[in-house]
């Protein structure tokens, strides 16, 4: 094992190894000695990202070098693999305890700079892999097999010669023969293509024992001409990749590893910068690996000295604007400006922390527009979101900024559907109305048992959500079922409106042929066919590594298609993540993504029928009236989290419950009246208040505008 430098909470080892018990995590970690004495207790633990799931590691101390102790973490994974093949990512904590009857809190372990990775090892299609995130911590998930490459050493030469060498790492069943250097820039779809000239890598083979991988043709090096690369008047970003080209079943298939890291074995080489003069003129190259995910990154522009001053100075203030001491004077700043008498016809509206233009806060929005124009309307969005309110005619300001500061400070009215930052001191002259984003499936924030979540514990969670709530003047419940909810989970006992979603009303005011007609035009969809809409929550284990590693749904399209393709289309609404992996060319005319279409609800509008599994849109969905089907292929994986719903979600689902796609073609050729025997008992208990005026009754009492 290599020697790092011991660091306060840092991985100094991390190995896989095969042990008579099976496959065994082995962690040793340093933490300083006065911290540890101040502990009552400590232990290791694999936190599931997404839920409340944990795993313990058993910990104990193992030496002392220096100031640190040295502690080392033990887990047989071998008992585990179905959990880790259920929940994708895995995040290790150090879960301390500084006083007996305290809380625990939960603590991040960084990784050391060694290429973690390399220890992966195969679960039957997947791999489980250890990783560095972004911020550096250790983490782990279950992916597909992937490509593992780093740039450990680059040399940036006066000529513009740029030479370079490192390393990647292929699973079993690609060929490491064709191996490239693919360079991608920011000012061109052009991509450059260089051969790699390949060589064994024993260090590694010595390094990470026991892995699964091969270190055989692994290392790399080459050079290439920035001079040739540079585009003329341009600041061009450079990214690298490598590529192999694999033949799978006589056909030859390009594989590409992710954007390599850098890492490089001289720390001091980590950033350069060097002038090329290239035909009279002053060229700057830059060397540096990214702030957060380490790529490689290479910048080459047209100096120019004037230009270069006013860049420094704006990342200077920006780096001020981001402190601790900006940060309480823009408080003190919001405070006294909260005291100036409010602008009672001015209304702020926020919806998912303003990246987006959608839910109860845009159907309230609409309503005013319309019967009540004479309120002065602003949309607080984030400044990265803001290419989704562009067209729209929205007055939007960018959170935490100054004009944002003047326009929170004396609205008259608040409307927001998530909460917003308890720093945030609310006037005493302000109506804050929190109109939430779904009706209930899981337990909700007093209600919870236990919160796993970063950067807190259980009782700091619950008292902030509670410090929040009690801000709040009015909340939007969408039934009486809910209201309970709320009342009790958000300790909310001031004016509860029960009034249904106000972004509900669309379904049921634009239910007609002619708006479906013109959503369909504007999605280029076909008017003579049906439309199924697959709307599944997220989970990490949706799709599998197959053949060509792309992601293929667990709904077999291809089956759908052949029974169905005649008289149905399919509209695939995934999460983000599934959406960028997702290759539906094979069924083109059948298989639409809509994954990054904004509002849900035109979507809800134009479908048919809503496959979906525990997502909550099925509450919404239902006051269309149309069939449901739920399709449940892991439900067994997901009985523990159900524990954790408010009802019986499979005695209740107001549709039938299929684990095939062969169950989900036959309900929909042959619909089975007994498997909707639920619907009209789940609509009189989530969907009687909707009725298209759920926004008129909101702004009527917030608003006083009869």
């Amino acid at each position: 094992m290599a020697e790092y430098e011991l660091k306060h909470k840092r991985i100094h080892t991390l190995q896989i190894n095969e042990t008579s018990s099976g496959k065994t995590l082995h962690v040793e970690f340093a933490l300083l000695d006065r911290y540890i004495e101040n502990l009552t207790d400590y232990e290791l633990c694999l936190f599931e990202r997404d839920t409340e799931h944990y795993l313990t590691i058993e910990t104990k101390e193992v030496s002392t070098e220096e100031s640190f102790t040295i502690l080392s973490g033990q887990l047989v994974l071998d008992g585990y693999l179905d959990s880790f093949k259920a929940h994708t990512f895995w995040d290790l904590y150090l879960r301390i305890h500084k006083e007996e009857h305290e809380d625990p809190k939960l603590v991040r372990i960084k990784a050391n700079n060694e290429d973690i990775r390399l220890h992966s090892f195969f679960v039957s299609d997947y791999m489980f892999i250890p990783y560095r995130t972004k911020k550096g911590n250790v983490s782990f998930k279950i992916a597909a097999p992937e490509i593992f490459g780093r740039m450990e050493h680059v040399d940036l030469k006066e000529n513009g010669e740029l030479t370079f060498s490192g390393y990647s790492v292929v699973p079993p069943g690609i060929t490491t023969a064709n191996k490239t250097l693919v360079i991608s820039s920011t000012e061109t779809e052009e991509e450059v293509i260089l051969p790699l000239p390949s060589e064994d890598r024993e260090d590694l083979r010595e390094l990470f024992q026991n892995t699964a991988l091969s270190f055989t043709e692994s290392g790399f090096h080459g050079s290439v001409d920035l001079k040739e690369l540079f585009q003329d008047g341009t600041n061009t970003y450079f990214k690298f990749f490598v590529e192999y080209t694999n033949v799978i079943n006589g056909e030859e298939v390009k594989i590409r590893s992710h954007r390599l890291p850098f890492f490089p074995r001289n720390p001091e080489t980590e950033f350069q910068s060097v002038f090329i003069q290239s035909n009279g003129r002053k060229l700057l190259a830059r060397v540096k690996p990214t702030k957060k995910s380490r790529f490689l990154s290479i910048r080459v522009f047209q100096y120019n000295a004037l230009k270069e001053t006013v860049r420094k100075a704006k990342n200077f203030l920006v780096r001020v604007k981001r402190g601790r001491t900006v940060k309480r004077a823009y408080k003190l700043a919001f405070t006294f400006l909260g005291k100036l008498p409010a602008k009672k016809k001015q209304v702020v509206f926020e919806s998912f922390l303003g990246k987006q233009f959608s839910c109860n806060p845009r159907a309230i929005y609409e309503y005013m527009l319309e019967n009540h124009p004479e309120y002065d309307m602003y949309w607080s969005i984030d400044p990265r979101s803001a290419a989704v309110f562009e067209g729209k005619g929205l007055k939007t300001i960018n959170r935490f900024s100054i004009p944002w500061l003047f326009k929170m400070a004396r609205s008259k009215y608040w409307v927001s559907n998530s909460r917003l930052p308890i720093w945030i001191p609310k006037p005493s002259h302000t109506t804050y109305l929190q109109t939430w984003h779904g009706t209930p499936l899981k337990r909700l924030a007093a209600d919870m048992d236990e919160v796993h979540m970063p950067g807190t514990n259980t009782a700091k969670y619950k008292k902030n959500f509670l410090l929040e709530s009690s801000r709040w003047d009015y909340l939007i419940s969408p039934n009486r079922y809910s209201s309970e909810i709320f009342a009790r989970a958000f300790g909310f006992e001031k004016d509860m409106i029960e009034s249904g979603y106000p972004r509900n009303d669309f379904l049921h005011n634009s239910n007609n042929a002619e708006t479906m007609n013109s959503l369909k035009e504007r999605l280029e969809l076909p008017l003579d066919k049906k439309v199924i809409l697959y709307a599944p929550t997220w989970r990490d284990n949706e799709f599998y590594a197959k053949g060509k590693y792309k992601f293929n749904l667990k709904l077999e399209l291809d089956k759908m298609q052949e029974e169905l393709g005649d008289e149905y289309i399919v509209l695939l609404r995934m999460h983000y993540l599934i959406a960028e992996n997702l290759d539906i060319t094979p069924f083109a005319g059948f298989a639409y993504d809509v994954s990054h279409h904004t509002d849900i609800s035109e979507l809800y509008l134009i479908s048919d029928l809503l496959i979906t599994d525990y997502s909550s849109v099925f509450f919404d969905y239902a006051n269309l009236g149309r069939p449901m089907i739920f399709y449940v292929y892991d439900i067994e994986n997901y009985r523990d989290t159900l524990r954790g719903f408010y009802f019986d979600f499979e005695a209740q689902a107001p549709g039938p419950l299929v684990k095939t796609t062969e169950d989900v073609i036959r309900h929909i050729q042959h619909p089975d009246p007994a498997s909707q025997a639920n619907f009209d008992a789940f609509y009189q208990k989530f969907c009687y208040l909707e009725d298209g005026e759920a926004s008129k009754r909101v702004v009527e009492k917030v608003f006083k505008t009869k």
